[in-house]
């Protein structure tokens, strides 16, 4: 692995070659904020399907794009003389010391916050200026496991000066809705709205199920709709309640389903046959064996 002087002069060599493209490449000069949106959300995606496949030359090739278009922005943005990649570096390097009030930031280092209205107390919390200095001794309220973390996470975030306004206006109004439904439910779950015993949420999800069926056997789309909305959030949040990646859980029937689907239509074109010229039971028996196969290989 690299040190730190060559991961430093790695990222200097990568904020050059993006400052000269910008300046000589046609297709980087005529780039916005706007026109850049779409290529991120991509590279993000491409990012999600590598970190998928645990392929991590992928992951590393992925990461090198999402940074990229960091790298990017920032530019564009000293460009408008609003901020530059040193400002986005600084707050959040500002911001993780703020969440983290159990690290004593006066040990294991010189260590400093660049926003002026910041400092590091006596106890070695970051904390803002007008505000109680005086803090509490990090050791004190040291958590043990990620999830203690996690359940202060949002009460810190309140007390940020520019932060959220409420607890769950963090959540991207343009986020999926699948994760976006994790993300709420979990952020909720963090300031104590939660199910007090997991098992209780299959409850909800039973009732829930009995709500759609009902309208389903009206008719009524619009109500069925609803209904199906709310079956699909109470079954997510069971998801989060056992500790399941819904998104992760779906992605993998997704898969599956194409190898399978793949196989059929593989075994379809060795007939001499086209799927719409197949039977349904004759799929079914394809799929069949697909789905033997594969339990063959996975025991």
């Amino acid at each position: 692995m690299h040190t730190k002087e060559e991961k430093l002069a790695a990222f200097g060599r990568l904020l050059d070659v993006q400052e000269r493209l910008r300046k000589q490449c046609p297709w980087d000069r005529k780039q916005t904020f706007e026109s850049l949106r779409p290529n991120t959300i991509e590279e993000a995606f491409e990012l999600c399907d590598a970190l998928m496949k645990n392929d991590f030359k992928n992951i590393s090739k992925e990461l090198g794009d999402v940074l990229e278009h960091v790298v990017f922005y920032a530019i564009l943005g000293k460009e408008q003389e609003e901020f530059d990649i040193a400002d986005v570096c600084n707050q959040e390097a500002d911001k993780l010391m703020f969440r983290h009030p159990f690290i004593n930031w006066n040990e294991e280092g010189q260590w400093s916050v660049s926003n002026p209205e910041m400092t590091i107390n006596e106890q070695g919390q970051v904390v803002y200026r007008m505000a109680d200095t005086t803090g509490n001794d990090p050791e004190s309220n040291k958590p043990d496991t990620a999830s203690q973390v996690e359940k202060t996470w949002e009460q810190i975030k309140q007390q940020e000066k520019d932060g959220n306004a409420s607890v769950l206006a963090g959540v991207p109004r343009s986020l999926p809705s699948l994760i976006k439904a994790y993300r709420i439910q979990d952020k909720a779950r963090n300031v104590g709205f939660d199910w007090q015993k997991k098992e209780d949420v299959w409850g909800k999800v039973r009732e829930e199920l009995a709500e759609l069926e009902a309208e389903l056997r009206k008719e009524d789309k619009e109500n069925s709709t609803k209904e199906l909305g709310d079956f699909l959030f109470s079954v997510i949040n069971a998801a989060r309640l056992y500790h399941l990646n819904p998104d992760n859980a779906l992605e993998m029937t997704n898969q599956k389903f194409i190898r399978r689907f793949n196989y059929v239509e593989e075994k379809a074109k060795e007939k001499g046959k086209s799927l719409k010229d197949m039977t349904l039971r004759e799929m079914d028996e394809l799929w069949n064996e697909a789905k033997k196969q594969e339990n063959n290989l996975n025991p």
